[in-house]
């Protein structure tokens, strides 16, 4: 039996109005889209706002919710349940209450999630930027700026730096040094001097992220949980003071935690990460070197491996002081790293799918017999 025709239109509305409710997390008419075979067999849309141990935090039309991940446990580590993920659960009243499935993440920040493995980690999904905390606190780490911002190139998202506790260099003339540094070192990258504790760039800031998924990156100590407190404007993740001896963090933030932000967008804030492996980044890698793919380009060889060939246009650069010895060491690394890490992952793969063609040969095998059992 059919609804009338106002209460149908009436449950409509109710339904749209609790849509209306993610607005604020991202929600678009593109992930509605993407929602509806879902929405077909039940389930609801939630954005996930925390992970832990397998099950996690997600806000959904009818208030956020904590959720069971069993049903999505992948063998493949990219593809389990992250903070910033659209999934689709089971609805209100279920106990308990399952992740069923995540949307296609349309990006993705992921770092090696080993240097022994070729696994990746993705750290935070469907992120419109990335910012990268470096504190100024301590010595001014360029290699560092430049691995970051190449796996945030290779997330599709757009990397931003800010180099937090700006209030630690009073002189303006060194200041702005630093900072074209790292513009040096990140080319077409915004980069911002702020200060959590003085307000110095907060609102230049602020305006960068009010629309889409930010996500804070950087080391330990580096001034995320400050810089997400300014941000949202309340003490929403718990600061405590570096250590002096070293001026590293104590890992404050334990977990990747989504937060909306209250003049629009929504920020995901990360644990300190000791390291960053690339995953996967040649194209993040090319971008951030940009000047050195471009002299490259003018190589009188095409495989030009730039250590001793003749007719070099990097060093070239190199010996006319155009290309910093730091700029080119520093790319040198990154790229060898990548196709170490890009060669385990194809023999990872090809060892799947051997694995994968054994166990169908064996059930191949297995149906034949039992076949041959009965027809004789």
């Amino acid at each position: 039996m059919s609804l009338p025709a106002s209460r149908e239109v009436s449950s409509g509305s109710t339904a749209s109005a609790a849509l209306a409710s993610l607005v604020p997390y991202g929600w678009d008419a593109a992930w509605q889209d993407a929602f509806r075979p879902y929405a077909a067999r039940g389930l609801v849309p939630g954005r996930v706002i925390r992970v832990d141990r397998g099950r996690c935090d997600v806000v959904t039309p009818d208030g956020t919710v904590r959720a069971d991940t069993a049903f999505v446990v992948p063998r493949d580590p990219m593809k389990v349940v992250c903070t910033g993920d659209w999934a689709a659960l089971d609805p209100e009243g279920a106990t308990p209450r399952y992740v069923r499935a995540y949307l296609p993440r349309r990006t993705a920040f992921v770092r090696s999630g080993s240097s022994k493995r070729s696994d990746g980690q993705v750290l935070a999904a469907n992120i419109d930027r990335a910012v990268i905390a470096v504190s100024l606190a301590a010595e001014l780490d360029l290699a560092r700026v430049e691995r970051f911002t190449a796996l945030a190139w290779e997330s599709g998202a757009e990397p931003l730096v800010a180099l937090t506790k700006a209030d630690l260099v009073p002189d303006p003339a060194a200041l702005g040094h630093l900072v074209a540094d790292v513009e040096r070192a990140a080319p077409g990258v915004t980069v911002l001097a702020v200060s959590g504790s003085e307000g110095t760039g907060l609102d230049r800031l602020a305006a960068l992220v009010a629309s889409g998924t930010t996500v804070l990156l950087g080391q330990s100590g580096a001034g995320k949980s400050t810089l997400a407190n300014s941000l949202i404007g309340e003490e929403a993740m718990e600061v405590q003071a570096v250590r002096d001896m070293d001026g590293k963090g104590r890992h404050t933030t334990t977990t990747r935690n989504l937060l909306t932000v209250p003049g629009g967008g929504t920020l995901i804030d990360t644990p300190g990460l000791r390291g960053v492996g690339l995953w996967d980044a040649g194209t993040g890698v090319e971008r951030v070197f940009a000047e050195i793919e471009e002299y490259a380009r003018k190589c009188r060889f095409q495989d030009c491996a730039h250590h001793s060939e003749p007719g070099c246009a990097v060093l070239a650069a190199l010996d006319t002081g155009d290309l910093p010895v730091r700029r080119l060491e520093s790319y040198r690394k990154l790229q060898r790293e990548n196709q170490r890490i890009v060669a385990k992952t194809d023999a990872r793969l090809r060892q799947e799918i051997r694995r994968e063609w054994r166990i169908k040969g064996a059930e191949g095998r297995a149906a034949a017999e039992a076949k041959r059992g009965r027809i004789r």
